[in-house]
């Protein structure tokens, strides 16, 4: 809690605001920490989900360690006996990194504001002004959340619906799972069954019965048409591009580098990130392997248009749709940073290691390159750095006005 400060009152002060406790959130944490960095007085993080784990809180039942997805330790984790080499395979994904990552935050004594949404960031002369308000979806009511803690309920504080935090320098971690992607297709409006996103999947039972398409190239889309195999009426895959399928089981490193590069000459040049999918390929692995043999995994090309009761291609094809699951990615969630006047005339933000090249004062942590796990380990260090030598430069200016 901040020194002589009421947790969301107007005034509040902190020297390094953390905004998303996900992955990248947690990793600079960690090094800000172990940097000298005192919580309350010097960091504050904020969290807009109702617990710990960041996005993987909101992923689909069935989806467990390993499948397809690996998840990276985060920095000193294995040695608060936290590790994920040892972690349960059986149980759902989502609820092993929420565990973990709790008794995380925990050991590092981060006292986690959450659930609250960060609505607007302003900068100003000495630093920024970071406006919040509690999320009304957590189940706690419009006129409070909880804070500090993990949303749990065990002791947690009531504070006010909304307020506002000034830092000398900001930290935005906020991933892309709050800003999912659905491309426009003629029609799409109109269709009259069900259409969800990968964020709102959450297991193939709600589909029982159904005909469904599915919709994208990537592992989540081949996850989802496998998972509906045998539950759906029937299965519709269609893709933007054909997949690329790797003829390893794991995904081939060198193309992996040559993605990571392309998302960061992407991100240096303040353009839209490209799809590290389509930079990398599909591994195949055994589970992949078994639905091609089976002819579930059947691939076929984008639709041209939705109608109220399918979908059609251009050569006039029709397939009866009750559900169209958009497995189309997401974007980096930067809508409350508008204030600053950072996107560019090519639609993205530019960064470099890490940092603003607009702001110096502003970080950005699992952005671009830094997007997975093992990434945003490695790139918390060099931001953390990075803030300190930034609050150094701001102490010795001080120092010399005064």
């Amino acid at each position: 809690m901040m020194v002589g400060m009421t947790p969301g009152g107007e005034g509040e002060r902190t020297r390094v605001l953390v905004i998303g406790a996900g992955q990248a959130g947690l990793s600079v944490s960690w090094y800000l920490r172990r940097l000298g960095l005192e919580v309350g007085r010097d960091l504050v993080v904020l969290d807009r989900g109702p617990g710990s784990g960041g996005a993987w809180q909101h992923r689909w039942e069935s989806l467990r360690l390993g499948a397809a997805h690996r998840v990276h330790d985060l920095p000193g984790m294995d040695g608060l006996g936290l590790g994920f080499a040892d972690a349960d395979r059986s149980a759902p994904a989502r609820d092993v990194v929420a565990d973990r990552y709790a008794r995380y935050e925990d050991a590092l004594g981060l006292d986690v504001r959450r659930p609250v949404e960060v609505t607007g960031v302003t900068g100003l002369g000495d630093g920024f002004s970071v406006r919040w308000a509690g999320r009304a979806s957590s189940g706690l009511g419009s006129e409070a959340a909880t804070a500090p803690g993990t949303g749990a309920g065990a002791g947690a504080a009531s504070v006010p619906a909304s307020g506002s935090v000034r830092a000398e320098v900001v930290v935005n971690a906020t991933g892309t799972w709050g800003a999912p992607f659905v491309p426009w297709y003629p029609g799409r409006d109109t269709f009259l069954g069900r259409q969800l996103h990968t964020a709102d999947y959450r297991a193939a039972s709600e589909l029982e019965g159904l005909d469904v398409v599915v919709v994208g190239g990537g592992t989540s889309a081949i996850g989802f048409v496998l998972e509906l195999d045998g539950i759906a009426a029937s299965t519709t895959w269609v893709t933007r591009r054909p997949v690329d399928w790797l003829d390893q089981g794991e995904l081939d490193v060198e193309s992996a580098v040559a993605a990571v590069a392309a998302q960061d000459r992407a991100a240096r040049a303040g353009q839209a990130l490209p799809s590290i999918v389509s930079g990398t390929g599909v591994p195949r692995t055994r589970r992949f392997v078994s639905g091609i043999e089976r002819g579930v995994l059947v691939e076929r090309p984008m639709f041209a248009a939705v109608e109220p009761n399918g979908v059609r291609w251009a050569d006039g094809t029709f397939a009866h749709a009750d559900a169209i699951v958009w497995a189309t990615g997401f974007r980096p969630e930067l809508r409350h940073l508008a204030p600053l006047g950072l996107r560019s005339a090519d639609g993205g933000v530019s960064v470099e290691s890490g940092a603003s090249t607009l702001d110096p004062r502003l970080f950005f942590a699992g952005y671009g390159p830094q997007a997975s796990t093992i990434g945003a380990n490695r790139a918390g260090r060099a931001i953390a750095r990075q803030v300190v030598a930034r609050l150094s430069e701001s102490d010795a200016e001080r120092r010399r006005q005064g």
